[in-house]
């Protein structure tokens, strides 16, 4: 059993006011909303099992008309909050958020400019607005992060993107390989490895370097399955270090899931959490979900995050890793 501090990701709506082409919540109207008396009910339980950061997800969780609240209530249980948000309302509500006690804000963004990032999502302003919200959550104190999916339309554009976020004084980035229900084809892998290994290995005192594994893999095995599978990076065997620190809430569907890269697959059905009002975190069932994919997710999965694989991989070579590193 790990003593590190746990995270808990919960994705408290579907709704988004993007249209993202990868993303299975483009310009949802869904209207489940997680409520705030629902989450102060459940983090006693997330506390006494060793969670002590919580990143909201969406759909686009700045949509959430009490997301200020629910950041207030998970700070008042003496957690460090975060969310994830595409940046187009970030500007305006930033400081409300800080001031509720916002610890981490990432920002998704995927274009070397603001044309090209708001073609990909489809959502006007997205770039700037993100980009001054990092700004000024940087000015309030919080720890500011980057999330860039990287696929065959935009791997060109990353040497600009890490020029551009360094000016901006962000803090965090990960690169995470676009995932979609079909091959990832690549005209010339060698120039996707040509131009984004200078990013991996810039000197990280003046350039911003990516969290995690290369999004392409570190090995030739990895590269090799990456770019004729499609097979992103994996945990490295024997063991998936993640699940022991990560539990990941679909709230709407009242579903666990033993880190936040499988709740999107779906052959993985996940477990039943809640009961009625109530949610039931370290359920046994619950805990064999995250024993199978101790055991078979470094030989099974297929859509890891390249900060996941490389925190399993950082838990298995130093037995610890700094805040906010997944």
């Amino acid at each position: 059993m790990t003593t590190r501090d746990k995270y808990l990701f919960i994705r408290i709506l579907e709704a988004c006011n993007a249209d993202c082409f990868m993303c299975d919540f483009a310009l949802s109207r869904d209207e489940y909303r997680f409520s705030v008396e629902e989450f102060d009910r459940m983090l006693p339980e997330a506390r006494e099992m060793g969670v002590r950061y919580v990143r909201f997800t969406g759909g686009e969780p700045l949509m959430h008309r009490d997301v200020v609240e629910l950041v207030e209530t998970g700070t008042r249980h003496g957690m460090k909050m975060s969310i994830i948000t595409n940046g187009q309302l970030l500007s305006r509500m930033i400081d409300r958020l800080a001031a509720a006690g916002l610890a981490q804000v990432i920002v998704s963004i995927d274009g070397g400019t603001a044309e090209e990032h708001d073609l990909y999502r489809r959502l006007p302003m997205a770039f700037d607005n993100g980009l001054a919200g990092l700004r000024r959550a940087r000015e309030l104190g919080l720890v500011t992060r980057v999330n860039t999916v990287v696929g065959p339309h935009n791997y060109t554009q990353l040497p600009r993107l890490q020029q551009t976020l360094t000016a901006a004084g962000v803090q965090q980035w990960e690169l995470s390989a676009l995932k979609l229900e079909r091959s990832i084809v690549y005209p010339d892998p060698q120039d996707v490895i040509d131009t984004c290994e200078p990013i991996y290995l810039a000197d990280p005192h003046s350039a911003l370097v990516p969290l995690g594994k290369r999004f392409y893999g570190d090995t030739p095995q990895e590269r090799e399955r990456y770019f004729t599978e499609s097979v992103t990076p994996r945990a490295s065997r024997p063991l998936c270090h993640v699940v022991d620190d990560v539990i990941y809430l679909d709230a709407k569907g009242g579903k666990g899931f033993a880190c936040s890269c499988i709740s999107h697959a779906e052959r993985v059905p996940g477990v039943g959490l809640r009961d009625g009002r109530n949610w039931n975190l370290g359920i046994p069932k619950f805990r064999e979900h995250m024993d199978e994919f101790r055991e078979r997710g470094p030989l099974v999965c297929n859509g890891c995050s390249t900060t996941a694989a490389g925190y399993s991989d950082d838990v298995a070579r130093l037995g610890d890793v700094p805040a906010w590193h997944y």
